[in-house]
């Protein structure tokens, strides 16, 4: 792979580069947990974002993104939002250049195999990659966690969509064979073994595109805020749904909207269940963890209301294939990947038996990635 980066690079802009990668991610159980402040169980994955990146004398940054067919560029002092991809890398730069803007011009080529729009977060792992080429290249002495949350800064500012760390740490910490649970209010995190030779995570995805800066997105995190306000009043310490106990929900259901006590409810629950499934994983029990996936899809389907029909119909017919040990809709919804442990004597059966019966139910074959845990992200290469 580093080859072919140069030798893009070099037909580009004519010149050495360093090369930067930062994997995509998959997160086995905890979805909508991360901006609640709870907790999440996201592994990098074997599918990376690259940043080949060099100077330039113009005083511009140029960007060119082959496989888009696209280039782009912009004046030093042009930090700020625009439509599509550049605003991650315009955002990055506002966020950790302590000037705002960088003190020379970039050339700079992305590259990858993170797919867009599925639920692998391949905009986290565009920003942790840039954000560690620049760390790289300025020797800026960021740590892994603050490049992390300068990422997640950019989201919000840039991109619009009010997301939490799990995505750029999971992106940036990644350790091949674990999982990580991380607690999204500490940021302290511990690696859990995932080490089930015989088991492959398999991602079907649904085909259905999805914008997680859609208002749906950031409105089923202004409902979990509005359940915290009028819960307070009995639980003043309570700061997040990371800390409301089912019991206080229940005693004051009838004080909040039903569609508020949904999200709560599903809130408070998938934080036990990632809890729970992070012990069943340390005892090697994989068949009590993918219920706790088959429980996360329904509360998801349900009661946050982030599904759709494709999603609930490829969950509910995993269910029914032989080898499977768990599914469920993953990433923030409303189309994008269902994650699945599936057993390695049945995957070539499974593969070939969902897409039949997605193109029998919706006309189009849903592509299949079958993903390793790998590293996160790190220097490829450094500039000569």
């Amino acid at each position: 792979m580093i080859m072919d980066i140069e030798r893009q690079f070099q037909q580009y802009f004519g010149k050495d580069c360093l090369i930067a990668s930062a994997p995509g991610r998959v997160n086995l159980i905890g979805e909508h947990t991360d901006y609640n402040q709870g907790f999440v169980l996201p592994g990098a994955i074997d599918r990376h974002i690259y940043i080949a990146m060099a100077p330039n004398q113009y005083k511009k940054l140029n960007l060119v993104a082959p496989g888009f067919g696209e280039s782009f560029s912009f004046e030093l002092d042009h930090m700020r939002p625009v439509k599509g991809w550049p605003t991650y890398l315009l955002g990055m730069i506002y966020m950790i250049m302590p000037e705002k803007h960088l003190p020379e011009g970039m050339d700079i080529l992305i590259s990858g195999n993170v797919p867009i729009g599925a639920g692998m977060s391949s905009s986290a792992a565009l920003c942790s990659a840039f954000g560690l080429a620049l760390n790289e290249f300025f020797q800026l002495g960021l740590s892994g966690m603050q490049i992390a949350l300068l990422a997640q800064k950019t989201e919000h500012r840039f991109a619009g969509l009010q997301c939490g760390i799990m995505d750029p740490f999971a992106s940036l910490h990644g350790k091949a064979g674990h999982l990580m649970k991380l607690d999204c209010r500490s940021l302290e995190y511990e690696y859990i073994p995932f080490d089930f030779p015989d088991i492959r995570i398999i991602l079907v995805n649904s085909m259905v595109s999805h914008s997680l800066a859609s208002s749906e997105y950031n409105l089923r995190r202004q409902q979990c805020e509005e359940g915290v306000a009028v819960l307070k009043k009995y639980e003043p310490a309570m700061h997040s749904l990371r800390d409301l106990q089912p019991r206080l929900l229940e005693e004051h259901k009838a004080e909040l909207d039903e569609t508020v006590y949904k999200r709560c409810h599903f809130i408070v629950e998938e934080n036990q269940r990632l809890l729970d499934g992070c012990e069943d994983l340390k005892n090697n029990d994989l068949d009590a963890f993918g219920k706790l996936m088959y429980a996360s899809h329904a509360g998801l389907s349900k009661e946050y209301e982030v599904s759709c029909i494709e999603s609930d119909f490829l969950v509910n017919e995993i269910n029914k294939l032989n080898g499977v040990k768990g599914a469920r809709q993953m990433g923030g919804g409303f189309g994008g990947c269902i994650i699945t442990l599936v057993d390695h004597h049945a995957e070539e059966s499974f593969i070939l038996d969902i897409q039949k019966k997605y193109e029998l139910q919706f006309g189009k074959i849903p592509d299949c990635y079958v993903m390793n845990i790998n590293e996160g992200a790190y220097i490829l290469k450094p500039l000569a």
